[in-house]
């Protein structure tokens, strides 16, 4: 058995359930590297990352460089004497930090590689549709989650799945593999395999404010799945047109129900207690909505207060 000193490295509140795994399992920590310490809300107070609060309160040592590539950083890095390395949800490491530990250092991302590699596998898969995907362990190399795999577990994606629920699962399953990684790599029994070539690979590209918005011309079964990928966050946006108003909204929630009518895309048809819009071969029915300055709602709170126009439309 090879006694481990591991340096752990993430950020958001999927990488925190690993690291709970590990130190609730009694591996020797012997550093956590996160974010640093950023200014959010209205006040713009210092928020600390979900890594470095959990961190904290088991007396872990804590390191939060902003350049990676620091020499001081890297002498500090150094001077842990970390064999092994372990990333989940971080950032992409320089070479003289993936390559400085003797067993390697290894990352967990959430898809079934080779598929889906870059910032927001999650929200992609539900994006895309997909039925099946999973949590994935490889050794870092120099392009992004590229390196030799591991292990991978796979798990369906329910039709009612949201970013959300999907999240929550993946990081339970990746604590998990992690674990078994660990354990291969303290036995000296890892055998790693490279990722396939394969044709059409899917990628996980970067959030943002075009590729968030919903776009009311595509099919009912892309806007519907738009909107639960990225649910609950960013969220899934489009404009409200009101009569003279145009309002940016956000919608977390929404049904699906296939239906011959002919009226126009976007057309939007508000009673007491539904609010529908028109698509091709059917209707979204909203059930989740956020206003701007407002809190989210279901749509019944919303339908309570607020008056539709006859010729209210979303585009």
């Amino acid at each position: 058995m090879k006694d481990l000193r591991i340096v752990f490295m993430g950020t958001p509140d999927f990488a925190v359930a690993t690291l709970k795994t590990l130190v609730e399992n009694k591996y020797n920590i012997v550093g956590v590297i996160t974010a640093p310490d950023k200014p959010a809300g209205r006040g713009r107070k210092l928020h600390e990352s979900a890594v470095k609060l959990y961190a904290k309160s088991e007396g872990l040592n804590i390191l939060q460089p902003t350049n990676l590539k620091n020499e001081d950083f890297l002498k500090e890095l150094e001077s842990l004497n970390a064999n092994l390395q372990i990333i989940v949800a971080f950032r992409m490491l320089p070479k003289v930090v993936w390559q400085m530990p003797k067993y390697g250092t290894f990352n967990l991302h959430a898809s079934l590689l080779p598929n889906y590699r870059g910032a927001a596998p999650i929200n992609w898969a539900i994006i895309n549709g997909e039925t099946k995907t999973g949590v994935s362990t490889f050794f870092i190399d120099e392009d992004i989650d590229t390196g030799d795999m591991i292990l991978q577990e796979e798990t369906n994606i329910d039709p009612a799945d949201n970013a959300g629920n999907l999240h929550d699962n993946l990081m339970e399953m990746g604590s998990r593999l992690v674990l078994k990684t660990v354990a291969l790599i303290e036995k000296g029994k890892v055998t790693t395999i490279p990722q396939k070539d394969i044709k059409d690979i899917k990628t996980a590209y970067k959030l943002n404010k075009d590729n968030c918005k919903i776009d009311w011309n595509d099919t009912l079964d892309n806007i519907y799945n738009k909107i639960r990928g990225l649910s609950p966050y960013p969220a899934a946006w489009c404009t409200l047109i009101n009569g003279e108003v145009e309002l940016d909204i956000k919608i977390y929630a929404a049904e699906k129900d296939y239906f011959t009518h002919s009226k126009a895309i976007g057309t939007i048809e508000a009673s007491k207690n539904e609010l529908k819009v028109a698509v091709s071969k059917g209707y979204i029915l909203i059930k989740e909505i956020k206003l701007p300055g407002k809190r989210t709602m279901d749509i019944k709170s919303l339908l309570n207060g607020y008056k539709f126009e006859e010729n209210a439309r979303m585009l």
